[in-house]
């Protein structure tokens, strides 16, 4: 059958190619920034705007997610809208994708009406949000508050320690781990919705991604990620010269 996309449905897909080519600028000048050992200061900087525009490509793909052509329903996108937060509304999509896959609009979630094997496919989507996401999407409206430092609770009273701490010791490289995380979650939440044979076929592939990944976010040295980029620019340089 072929594709219809609604109007809002391409706006999203235009801003979420903006926001990815803005990703890929502000990624290659953090890179030289590293490479080059930031004679301008300027890396802290592009990384609090590295951040800010991860948790923006995080809510435009959850928009262009929720308007996907052959999934959600009006009446089951307003209860997913209608969460306070982000991180609430991305919960609560991968839910109700489970449900529209399932057929389930109001049993529990849980081993018995999603067999053992989605039970855990659910648990692995939502773990990786809470975990390793959460800040990422909750930053977003601290940065776009010029919270750039110090993030402050609601009432802009004091200081958030958790989110101060860390939004702080994020870098390029952990960064870039977590928007490829969104990206394999995305992807699996969009076949689940979509296309339950694709959801199927490929979940193990999207999971085995999203597991690396994590390995690799909880592993990878950054003072050697660093070092690679700064002996590759010197090496560039020498061939240059000769």
């Amino acid at each position: 059958m072929p594709r219809n996309p609604t109007k809002l449905y391409s706006q999203h897909v235009a801003n979420l190619r903006e926001l990815e080519a803005a990703l890929s600028n502000v990624a290659r000048l953090a890179r030289a920034a590293i490479a080059s050992n930031d004679p301008q200061r300027s890396l802290r900087t592009l990384l609090r705007l590295y951040a800010f525009l991860i948790g923006a490509w995080a809510e435009c793909r959850l928009r262009k997610l929720l308007h996907e052509e052959y999934g959600f329903a009006e009446i089951e996108r307003s209860p997913i809208l209608d969460k306070q937060t982000q991180l609430e509304q991305w919960e609560a999509m991968v839910d109700a994708a489970f449900r529209k896959h399932h057929g389930l609009p109001k049993a529990a979630l849980n081993e018995r009406t999603l067999g053992i094997a989605h039970a855990a496919r659910r648990t692995a989507l939502l773990s990786a949000l809470h975990n390793e996401l959460r800040i990422v999407i909750e930053i977003r409206n601290k940065l776009a508050h010029g919270q750039w430092i110090y993030p402050f609770n609601s009432n802009g009273t004091e200081v958030e320690p958790d989110k101060h701490k860390l939004i702080n010791k994020e870098n390029l490289l952990s960064l870039e781990f977590k928007l490829a995380l969104l990206g394999h979650l995305a992807d699996a939440v969009h076949d689940l919705v979509v296309s339950p044979r694709t959801f199927e076929r490929d979940f193990e592939s999207h999971f085995k991604k999203l597991s690396q990944v994590r390995t690799n976010l909880a592993r990878r040295n950054y003072d050697k990620y660093a070092q690679s980029l700064i002996n590759s620019r010197r090496s560039a340089r020498t061939t240059r010269e000769i």
